[in-house]
């Protein structure tokens, strides 16, 4: 079919054929059935986090992974609360809109997008402000690409008794994180991104004392993630309201997929591996990333080589129609572009796109100022060579193709 290629993107992805047939059937929301698929994926998804039942608690909620963040913002923090944002990208920057529209206290530290916000500097906000009870910053910032420190930043939050939140919304999965262990209150993530489900709902790992806390605070109804939990959990597994429910049958297989390729650890692996040779084979072609530190394994911020005029568009059509779509860049000051390497994507994937790379610079007539030389052969052979350690040192444990 014309509209089969595959995604090198953040969230939606590409998923499995058999997690697109789980969608198939039909499930009433009602169903004895459906509701113990619900409490299975809750379950699981608090191993993901390495939490205990005792003290956290998975909540679905429905639409995307933003109303998830706005669950969480404006569910728990009070109106004589306020919170400090930690920010360095466009989510952490709609974070901050969310307050505004909510009426929600907040204090903004801002970071360069190509910058990491830092513990000392957070310390220095908690330490001039004791009004501000809660802690909120992005993990995987996919505006750059950049993977933030939350486990320092907790520590700062736990010292001074604050509530620390993360959304983890294209990391969970992706990247081990030990909730509990990190002081982490609330997580939120999406079924779309590294379990590899497809969007309808997001989940926050809760810590359930800080949730019990919660009650009454929210300032929406369909959001109150108090409420979400609590009729979750009195009614066995039943939502609240309307659930997506063939989102929910595909995230479930999601989950059991990911389990079977190994968990985390083997998901993790195989991601890198991807990130690690994206890079070497984009860089062999004229490529450098736009971070200098803290690049993360989920998306990639390229720069155009040097000397070059790209269009975007015209690019992203030619590879499109060959298989793959690939991402514009984010940031405002820079002409970049992006190229994701979660969901059902392996290393021949990887060495097919940049492959087509090398082709449509070829015949854009791009390839000579780049690297030196207007052969496309030559320009495959010199990424295969930089891609060859990185294979090479491939853990075990990782699947090269599908």
């Amino acid at each position: 079919m014309a509209n089969e290629y595959k995604l090198l993107t953040p969230g939606p992805l590409t998923t499995t054929r058999t997690v697109k047939e789980e969608m198939l059937f039909d499930h009433c929301t009602w169903d004895e059935d459906y509701q113990q698929i619900t409490q299975k994926i809750r379950r699981q998804l608090l191993e993901l986090a390495h939490v205990n039942a005792d003290d956290y608690t998975a909540v679905l909620m429905q639409g995307s992974g933003t109303f998830g963040v706005e669950s969480v913002l404006t569910s728990v923090i009070g109106k004589d609360e306020k919170v400090l944002l930690c920010t360095n990208g466009a989510y952490g920057d709609r974070q901050a809109k969310i307050c505004d529209h909510a009426g929600i206290a907040y204090t903004q530290y801002a970071e360069p997008y190509d910058r990491i916000p830092d513990a000392a500097k957070v310390e220095e906000y908690l330490a001039a402000d004791p009004s501000i009870t809660h802690v909120s910053m992005i993990h995987s910032e996919t505006t750059s690409g950049l993977l933030n420190d939350i486990q320092a930043v907790a520590a700062v939050a736990k010292k001074h008794g604050c509530t620390f939140m993360v959304d983890a919304m294209s990391s969970f999965g992706g990247v081990d994180i030990p909730v509990a262990d990190w002081g982490i209150d609330f997580l939120v993530s999406s079924a779309n991104k590294c379990i590899q489900g497809v969007p309808g709902f997001s989940f926050i790992i809760c810590n359930k004392a800080k949730l019990e806390a919660s009650k009454g605070k929210a300032r929406s109804l369909s959001l109150d993630l108090w409420d979400q939990w609590n009729t979750l959990e009195k009614a066995n597994g039943k939502w609240r309201y309307t659930s997506p429910t063939h989102v929910v049958l595909a995230f479930s297989k999601a989950l059991d997929e990911m389990f079977a390729e190994g968990g985390i650890p083997a998901r993790s692996a195989r991601y890198a591996l991807n990130n690690h040779l994206l890079i070497a084979r984009m860089k062999a072609l004229g490529f450098h990333v736009f971070l200098k530190d803290h690049q993360g394994p989920i998306i990639t911020t390229f720069l155009y080589p040097e000397g070059t005029q790209f269009d975007f568009h015209d690019m992203y059509e030619f590879i499109k129609e060959r298989g793959y779509a690939i991402y514009p860049g984010k940031l405002t000051n820079e002409d970049t572009f992006r190229l994701g390497n979660i969901g059902e994507i392996y290393t021949d994937d990887i060495e097919k796109v940049t492959e087509l790379l090398a082709l449509y610079m070829g015949e854009r007539g791009l390839l000579e100022a780049a690297i030196g030389t207007d052969s496309v052969p030559e320009a495959i052979a010199a990424m295969d060579k930089a891609g060859e350690p990185i294979k090479a040192a491939a853990p075990a444990n990782v699947k090269l193709t599908a």
